[in-house]
């Protein structure tokens, strides 16, 4: 099966009403696949939890092929694409976070630089110093190669989407709707502006509506995403104290610009400071916080990593016949031309070095 093809099946599991990203993980915890998880029995499907009567047949009515075929086609339509967990430019840093989402829809491109960001979140009613501060810390930020990251809502959100347009620098916006519904409408401009200089995203399928539920859902991801998450206004109750609770569980830093006393846009911030967020005046009081994280992250990955498994030229052969859907030895013995006895004990080699996997009845598949 090639990737595409995988992907279709991530696709399909996603659409299957009930299957939502904490059922989606486990269930690839226990099949491995998402064809595997359509392939199991009832029986096998229950025993996850989560997974009732009513939702394994539902997954048991089989890859819905209608759903996944109109949903292609409306992503074409808006010059769309998706990610699945699979994809190198899913991004990194979001598969951390306990329940990413299994799909994220996607116009525009994330690109690997895009790691090095940080979220300016805050109110929709906003005051004159909300929004000069919001454009002038998007701006400095994107200065120093940061990529701003927000949720495209009206006030805080979309200024700070200006700022670092205006700048020439990146930035992406997550929404709480499907990638071809702009909400709000006044935002048409700002959602053409930001596919240019970098990506629309979202977890929700195509022609999805703003719903207030989706809301919450999409802050985890903008928290999840970044290094840390700016709170410029909020008042008591705001959405942005929600981002600011996930980035805090999720392990990112919060920071908080700090507001009058009394003022109903500060309520928010300044509680948040009072509970341990770094106070903001300028945009070096991020920096000197997210850049050293960003150069240790850095260090990590290009450490040298453990050789992999070497291959001898038969092993080579036999999983070059292999793909990720099961395949039965006596077709592997037929299709390399090698004995019976000998496939075999490759087999077992292969198993040992983690490369495939055996399944019931002597078929064997590509460990992913």
């Amino acid at each position: 099966m090639t990737t595409a093809e995988e992907s279709l099946y991530w696709l399909g599991l996603s659409l299957t009403p009930g299957v939502g990203a904490v059922l989606f993980k486990r269930l690839l915890e226990r099949f491995e696949t998402p064809e595997a998880v359509f392939r199991a029995s009832l029986r096998d499907l229950v025993r996850v939890e989560g997974v009732g009567e009513k939702l394994g047949g539902e997954i048991k009515k089989g890859f819905p092929e209608k759903r996944v075929e109109d949903e292609l086609r409306r992503l074409e339509e808006a010059g769309g694409s998706f990610l699945t967990w699979r994809n190198e430019a899913y991004p990194r840093r979001l598969l951390e976070i306990e329940d990413p989402p299994p799909v994220l829809y996607i116009r525009g491109e994330v690109k690997s630089r895009d790691e090095l960001s940080v979220a300016v979140v805050g109110s929709r009613k906003t005051s004159p110093y909300g929004r000069m501060f919001a454009e002038r810390i998007s701006r400095d930020l994107v200065r120093h190669g940061v990529t701003i990251v927000s949720g495209m809502a009206r006030g805080i959100d979309s200024v700070a989407h200006w700022g670092a347009i205006s700048e020439g620098g990146r930035t992406i916006a997550v929404l709480g709707c499907g990638i071809d519904v702009i909400y709000p409408p006044e935002n048409r401009s700002l959602f053409g502006r930001i596919q240019d200089h970098g990506a629309i995203l979202s977890e929700f399928p195509m022609g999805s509506l703003p719903e207030g539920g989706h809301f919450p859902r999409r802050n985890r991801i903008i928290s999840g995403m970044v290094l840390g998450v700016v709170v410029v206004e909020a008042r008591r109750g705001s959405g942005s104290l929600i981002t600011a609770r996930y980035a805090l569980e999720q392990g990112r830093e919060v920071f908080a610009v700090p507001g009058n006393v009394g003022t109903e846009g500060s309520l928010g911030t300044n509680r948040l400071i009072k509970e341990g967020a770094k106070l903001v005046e300028l945009s070096e009081d991020i920096l000197e916080e997210i850049l050293p994280q960003w150069s240790r992250e850095k260090e990590v990955r290009q450490e040298d990593v453990p050789a992999g498994p070497v291959f001898s030229e038969e092993e080579k052969r036999v999983l070059s016949l292999m793909e990720v859907t099961p395949v039965h030895i006596d077709r592997l013995i037929r299709e390399s031309g090698i004995e019976a006895g000998r496939i075999s004990s490759l087999l077992l080699e292969l198993e040992l070095k983690g490369a495939i996997v055996q399944w019931p009845g002597k078929c064997f598949s590509k460990k992913l």
